[in-house]
């Protein structure tokens, strides 16, 4: 005996699969959603420390003011900083290195890269002949950092850095040096910051 709901003039009832098509598809489209932001969050993350800038033109403490005699001698101090590469912090390394110099009576202070701006080698300072000069090509600078000659290897004069004294802490009333550390490209008569 035949059923009579299943009989061929009679209508098919609905299925139940479209509302679950669509189900399935709303959990597809808000699970997708859902997942792109940590995904993005992610990216940021591992990013983020390609865009970072390192301690170029920032301010750093060299020393404290009586550490630099005012005598007009020029004293080579390292700069100490927290070094960073990529995703890599490594706190206190030295980056650097200025020459400080502080003329008799004078709290001001005058300061300089102590690379060469021809090669990038380390100035010294010679007290006999009372002048800086690179070990690597003989270029040499008087005092307050210019070439002694104009046929010098080195582009440019040395790279003079900004420098103020800070007071410390109101109760000790020390003084601080500090300066605005950067370093520069070398072998251009420019003076241009590297990035």
């Amino acid at each position: 005996m035949e059923n009579p709901k299943l009989s061929a003039g009679a209508p098919a009832e609905p299925t139940s699969a479209c509302p679950n098509r669509r189900r399935s598809f709303l959990a597809v489209f808000l699970g997708g959603i859902l997942g792109v932001f940590p995904l993005l969050t992610g990216l940021v993350v591992f990013f983020d420390p390609l865009r970072r800038r390192g301690n170029q033109g920032n301010w750093i403490r060299i020393a404290t003011l009586d550490a630099l005699p005012d005598d007009g001698i020029p004293r080579q101090f390292e700069v100490i900083a927290d070094k960073q590469d990529a995703w890599n912090k490594y706190l206190n390394q030295p980056i650097g290195a200025v020459y400080l110099v502080r003329q008799p009576g004078a709290e001001k202070v005058s300061a300089f890269n102590a690379t060469c701006p021809h090669a990038g080698c380390f100035i010294g300072y010679q007290s006999q002949q009372k002048h800086f000069a690179c070990p690597c090509h003989k270029s040499t600078f008087d005092l307050a950092g210019v070439r002694l000659s104009k046929r010098s290897p080195s582009p440019r004069d040395m790279d003079s850095l900004e420098a103020e004294v800070r007071v410390a802490d109101s109760q000790s009333g020390g003084k601080e040096l500090w300066v605005k550390y950067t370093d520069f490209r070398i072998a251009i008569e420019e003076k241009i910051p590297k990035v």
